[in-house]
């Protein structure tokens, strides 16, 4: 039992300790770009498309209304713009400028080639093993 224990304090561990990574990567990525790791982390959740704001602040956990700041800060620096949604004609959709998408790319490039020089000591065994663990975890929508 003591072992069981040990184990899940470890692996809880080393989960935090990799958020805590994950986010100073964040930090350490985005600034040079001129974004906030949100600002960042937003502009790389609208690559897949455009996203309404119910959807963006679920995916961001954080509030409405710190999403709609957010959200204006951007489209001020013309990287995001807001279009009317398509099954909702209350609602908009919050979608990447042409500048935004060039930005979310280099945000997004960023932030993986530090993830990769990170995790260069694994072998492909073990990147392949906690690629897997991962996905399976965390990819239950």
């Amino acid at each position: 039992m003591a072992t069981t224990t040990a184990q899940a304090t470890d692996l809880a561990g080393a989960l935090v300790q990799a958020m805590h990574v994950l986010q100073d990567l964040y930090a350490e990525t985005s600034r040079p770009l001129g974004l906030t790791p949100q600002q960042a982390h937003l502009l790389c959740v609208l690559l897949s498309g455009p996203l309404g704001m119910t959807e963006l602040s679920r995916i961001l956990s954080i509030e409405r209304s710190s999403l709609t700041s957010m959200v204006d800060r951007l489209e001020r620096r013309d990287l995001v713009a807001r279009i009317p949604d398509p099954k909702d004609r209350r609602a908009y959709q919050i979608e990447l400028t042409d500048p935004g998408r060039a930005l979310a790319h280099d945000a997004h490039n960023a932030l993986t080639t530090r993830i990769e020089d990170l995790t260069a000591h694994l072998s492909p065994t073990a990147r392949r093993t906690l690629t897997a663990t991962l996905m399976s975890t965390f990819n239950r929508d």
